[in-house]
């Protein structure tokens, strides 16, 4: 066993055996799974239908619709996070709400919210002697409680503010009823939480906004008696009298010293244009003057004339005289009156100097009233700070109390909930679903049946495959020369096996020369010695393969050689022995240690399979070796494709062999086709196989003279299988073939 289960690595799983596997258990697998799809659909239908309701709201803040945009509300708005989600998730689940629920539909008159109030007398004997407690030593109210619990679910919707209430019954109608009527007793709890909170805030407010009254009024009144007592006089809202003198009397001083420095400076523009000799009328100050303007006229008018005289009279003529006599006159005029100018101009900034010193006089006095004045306004502003401060608090109060009193009707404060989906009355259970609990069952059981049959030729080993994609083809190749030798090598090769091939194995004397190498590369345990149970049959349908077959599975052989005198019919006959004992439930292997390879050919799928030739040569891993049959569920060590002597020269490794496979099968067959009597005996020296004697059509003289030369050999008691049988199973051998 340990050999085989070391020779698992170099191995895989032959996909196509399990399926084969599956395909020839398929009756039994379909009746398993009809039968549980079966008990599965009387199962659910005799189940009672519970129907499921579901309503679900949407927390949002809400606020009455008279609330103006101007109202600023935020403050008084719940925070709608996940933590009060969750809270009104728990509200819902809430005892108080649940028992306003079962009072106002009556749900305690129902025995499906109040089973144990009719015990079982297995209830009740153990409440008798003391296993259990007595459930009716609680309210009903309570075991109403705990059953309606059980049956409601409370949840929110992921990713969202909404909760979905829901609610299993057996009865369709109540499981729509109750969540819609949790829904109901849930807003109307928190509508009335909200008109407790505003009636609270009204009364809280009466006394505070009638104590406020008092504290603004005392305010105002200190206000007024210290203006009075300081006379303070406001003519604005920020300024004083005194400060509004100030402000006057800056303004006027300014004034006055930009129109005296504009007279200084006219002033002494004329008079440096007169001292220079230059002409003054084009002056602004001076040709603004009146009279110089009339002077000017008079001069122009003057010049005309002479301009027009001077075209008929000459220079010294004495009406030319007289002309220019007048012009010099009025130039003369006109820089007198330009000196009268300058001079108005300085009288006119003597007097704006002495407008300034009352003002700045003036300005000094104000200035000392102000800041005395200023010294007061600390004190007021202190004063009107705390009447401000008063007044706004009872503005704020007067304002939160109207709307306080305008929320105290339940039309007026709405919850902070609303439903967007109603439950209605279900028209299919909820539970159970009769056609998928069928179909679920029913593959259940077919992919766990699958699951046997494949774990359980996976564990026999039924279902393993060489690793190296052929085997023998793997260890051909190894042995094969150069592809420019091959027509040489082939040829002399197979001509020499058609020659030379021995009627069997055992025919080949064996070399007791086995290296080290080859016992490491077996790794097999040593062979124990058994005793082989001695069968002589004397009726004729004792002598059947199914007798036979029969016989080996009752006395427990594990180990068989098998002899066939006649060759290959002999050889058919211990291959439908194996399947025999295969169909009856038992693991069996057989062994081909004949010389034409007759069973590997009817139950291998190719004949160049590695085997028991390349196993004894040390060509191929000890697993690499076992091949299932085609036809059954037996397993095949087929010839192998080693050259025959280099494998007998390790034939008496055969018994650590068959030990070996004796682990892991129930029997192992080995097929020895026409041996000896001397041949058997000299494998089986150390290891007293079972002897069986494959004789389809026998001949009495041959069956006693090969009897008679295994008594001598110390076979005394050989297991005869003849044709009884074989015709009934000739068809399909040959099919097989």
């Amino acid at each position: 066993m340990s050999s085989v289960g070391s020779s698992r690595q170099d191995e895989d799983i032959d996909l196509a055996q399990l399926f084969r596997a599956v395909w020839q258990r398929k009756g039994r697998i379909l009746a398993a799974t009809a039968l549980a799809a079966g008990v599965a659909f009387v199962g659910a239908n005799a189940i009672s239908p519970r129907y499921k309701g579901e309503t679900r709201i949407l927390i949002e803040a809400r606020e009455p619709n008279f609330m103006g945009q101007g109202t600023n509300s935020a403050d008084l708005q719940p925070l709608l996070d996940e933590l009060n989600i969750a809270s009104q998730v728990q509200v819902l689940r809430s005892v108080d709400l649940i028992k306003q629920v079962a009072r106002d539909l009556k749900l305690y008159e129902r025995k499906e919210f109040d089973p144990v109030a009719s015990p079982s007398a297995v209830d009740e004997f153990l409440i008798l002697v003391g296993l259990k407690k007595n459930p009716l030593e609680r309210a009903p109210e309570d075991r109403v409680v705990d059953t309606f619990l059980e049956k409601l679910s409370v949840y929110q919707v992921e990713r969202s503010r909404v909760i979905a209430v829901a609610f299993t019954s057996k009865d369709p109608e109540l499981s729509a009823a109750i969540p819609n009527a949790m829904v109901q007793v849930y807003l109307s709890l928190q509508r009335g939480a909200k008109l407790d909170s505003n009636s609270q805030a009204a009364r809280w407010l009466e006394p505070e906004i009638a104590n406020l009254r008092e504290k603004v009024k005392e305010a105002e009144q200190k206000v007024a008696d210290y203006r009075a007592a300081h006379d303070i006089v406001q003519t604005t809202e920020k300024d004083t009298f005194s400060g509004q003198q100030l402000n006057d009397i800056s303004a006027e001083l300014a004034r006055v010293r930009s129109e005296m420095a504009d007279a200084e400076a006219k002033a002494e523009n004329v008079r440096a244009a007169l001292a220079a000799g230059r002409s003054a009328d084009m002056i602004d100050a001076v040709a603004s003057n009146a009279t110089i303007q009339r002077l000017k006229e008079s001069e122009a008018g003057i010049r005309a004339q002479i301009s027009e005289l001077s075209i008929t009279l000459l220079d010294g003529h004495p009406r030319i005289k007289a002309l220019r006599a007048q012009v010099a006159g009025i130039r003369q005029q006109i820089a007198a009156e330009a000196a009268n100018v300058a001079a108005s101009l300085e009288n006119d900034a003597g007097v704006a100097r002495l407008r300034e010193k009352q003002l700045v006089a003036k300005l000094n006095m104000l200035k000392a009233d102000y800041a005395q004045a200023d010294s007061n306004q600390v004190g007021l502003h202190e004063l009107e700070r705390e009447a401000a401060a008063q007044r706004q608090l009872l503005e704020t109060y007067l304002a939160r109390y109207r709307e306080a009193t305008t929320r105290m009707e339940s039309a007026a404060s709405p919850a902070d909930a609303r439903v967007i989906s109603k439950a209605s009355e279900p028209i299919e259970p909820d539970f159970p679903k009769v056609i998928p609990i069928t179909i679920v069952a029913a593959l259940a059981v077919l992919v766990l049946c699958v699951v046997a049959v494949m774990l359980t030729e996976l564990f026999s080993g039924r279902a393993f495959k060489p690793a190296n994609g052929g085997g023998p083809d793997g260890n051909r190749d190894r042995e094969r020369p150069p592809e420019r030798e091959l027509d040489a090598y082939e040829e002399p090769r197979t001509a020499r096996a058609r020659r030379d091939l021995p009627a069997n194995l055992l025919s080949v004397a064996p070399d007791k020369a086995l290296t080290a190498e080859m016992e490491e590369a077996l790794d097999l345990p040593p062979a124990p010695v058994t005793a082989a149970p001695a069968a002589v049959a004397e009726d004729k349908d004792e002598f059947s393969i199914e007798s036979v077959a029969s016989y080996l599975v009752a006395s427990g052989v594990r180990t068989a050689l098998a002899i066939s005198p006649t060759g290959d019919d002999g050889s058919t006959a211990t291959v439908m022995l194996a399947r025999e004992i295969a169909e009856n439930g038992r693991q069996v292997v057989l062994i081909d240690m004949t010389g034409s390879g007759c069973p590997t050919t009817l139950m291998a799928s190719r004949k160049d399979l590695p085997g028991i030739t390349d196993l004894l040569s040390g060509t191929a891993a000890f697993g690499d070796t076992i091949h299932p049959d085609r036809l059954s569920s037996a397993h095949i060590v087929p010839k192998g494709t080693s050259d025959i002597r280099r494998a007998m020269r390790g034939a008496d490794r055969l018994s650590m062999i068959t030990d070996a496979l004796a682990e892991a099968y129930d029997l192992v067959i080995v097929e020895c086709g026409p041996a000896n009597a001397e041949g058997v005996a000299r494998m089986s020296r150390n290891h007293p196989y079972e002897i069986i004697l494959s004789a389809p059509r026998p001949d009495m003289k041959d069956l006693a003279v090969i009897m008679d030369e295994f008594e001598k050999v110390g076979y005394t008691d050989l297991v005869l299988m003849t044709a009884g049988g074989l015709e009934n199973q000739r068809n399909r051998e040959r099919s097989a073939a």
